[in-house]
């Protein structure tokens, strides 16, 4: 018996019910009444109820460019959820399965647009991804207009947290992380923060609410060097930047100055130039969810050895400590052979949120489970536990893990050394740090 039929036998619905009731009434003299009993005709009509077959998901990610190990930390969880998903959808009798389809973004926003448009041709409307603020800012146009779902597990540019459209972002905006790490600075004695960044929709907009955060806390921030995404030499920016620290390290002292650089894997060139000014070993630096646990940092004896001389820190954001999260983390761990982010976490809960929401609504429709997905995010208890939503569609509240890099046995691991809680506003350490 085919899946098809097997699933019009279960799932079979009684369409109408036509009554008749033929009353033969005889009345006369001396004659009892004579009455006929109704006589019920039901008329069954079968068909199918819900999904069946493959229904297809898609997934835009950074396999090469700036982010490569992000995207491969994220397609291994995504791959991970699929087929934890599709185990579930077997043994709970529903007619469908998962379909992965995964596409490279190469970390840009031209090729991201690309693949959607192919995706869209092939009748794909549920996306998980891009990685990148910059990525969805170039997509986020083409799948509002064609009705293409997009939960992206890293976007956190605040400027596209847009409530009603057809963007979900299963992570926090800047505007929680930059509060994040000003608290860090401003613990550590850092009153005089520098910035320098990388120039897109996500560096822009981190920069920008970081400045805020400084100065809301009482500090001064001052713009330093800005830089083109595509930009693969820094020695100008960085010898201004070192211009820039010498003053205020003249004026207010080495302790007074930190430098904030939110960058992705263009940090190991970045850094490792740095590492020829003196005077930028001498001030702490701050990192930010571009750097924190990239294994590209980490494989760079150069920049890691800088990171570590000026105590680096880097904020990304974490889930509640769960079984759940254990156990995808032992997996992830597993395959990868290294920790990975919880970007990753979040494109693993991207899966099983929208598999629940093709449960819910019994039909491969991007309006009906854009309808449906912040509540069945909410209930569905996974990697992050319960993924509350705010009116953006953006992961309402979070903490944040600090990352350091620490030279064990010979080579550079990522250490963590404390987190900032939301909830308090507050820094807890770990013993020895920072």
């Amino acid at each position: 018996m085919t899946t098809e039929k097997k699933v019009l036998n279960r799932t079979a619905a009684i369409a109408g019910i036509l009554i008749a009731l033929v009353i033969g009434v005889g009345i006369g003299v001396g004659v009892a009444p004579s009455i006929t009993a109704p006589r019920i005709v039901e008329k069954i009509v079968e068909k199918p109820v819900g999904l069946i077959g493959e229904v297809q998901i898609g997934a835009l990610l950074p396999l090469t460019g700036d982010l490569a190990s992000y995207g491969e930390n994220s397609k291994v969880a995504i791959e991970i959820a699929v087929t934890e998903a599709n185990a579930f959808l077997k043994k709970s009798g529903a007619g469908f399965t998962i379909k992965l389809v995964v596409e490279d973004t190469e970390t840009k926003p031209a090729p991201a647009l690309d693949k959607l448009t192919s995706m869209n041709a092939k009748g794909i409307k549920l996306v998980i991804g891009p990685q990148t603020s910059a990525e969805v800012r170039n997509i986020k146009g083409y799948a509002d207009a064609n009705k293409i779902l997009l939960i992206s597990q890293s976007s956190t540019a605040p400027d596209l947290a847009i409530a009603g459209d057809f963007v979900y972002r299963f992570c926090p905006a800047d505007d929680i992380q930059a509060p994040a790490v000003a608290r860090v600075m401003i613990g550590l004695g850092i009153r005089h923060v520098v910035g320098a960044w990388r120039g897109d929709a996500w560096g822009d907009g981190l920069n920008r609410e970081t400045k805020k955060a400084v100065e809301k806390l009482g500090g001064k921030y001052y713009e330093g060097p800005r830089y083109a995404p595509e930009a693969k030499e820094f020695s100008s920016e960085v010898r201004a930047l070192a211009d820039q620290v010498q003053k205020l390290v003249t004026q207010f002292g080495e302790g007074a100055v930190g430098v904030y650089y939110p960058a992705f894997a263009e940090a190991v060139t970045f850094l490792t130039q740095a590492a020829d000014y003196p005077v930028l070993a001498k001030v702490k630096w701050f990192g930010s969810d571009g750097t924190a646990l990239l294994d590209e940092l980490a494989k760079s004896p150069p920049a890691a050895e800088f990171g570590q001389k000026t105590k680096m820190i880097h904020p990304i954001f974490w889930g509640p400590l769960t079984e759940r999260l254990d156990k995808l983390l032992a997996a992830l761990k597993a395959k990868l052979g290294r920790q990975p982010d919880s970007y990753s976490f979040a494109a693993y809960d991207a899966v099983w949120a929208l598999t629940h929401a093709l449960l819910a609504t019994g039909k491969y429709d991007a309006d009906a489970v854009r309808a449906v997905l912040p509540e069945v995010a909410e209930s569905y208890y996974g990697a992050l536990g319960g993924v509350k939503l705010n009116a953006a569609g953006d992961l309402a509240t979070a903490n944040y893990a600090l990352w350091m890099l620490l030279v064990k046995a010979g080579k550079y691991e990522w250490i963590q050394a404390g987190v900032w809680n939301y909830a308090s506003d507050s820094v807890s350490w770990v013993p020895g740090f920072p």
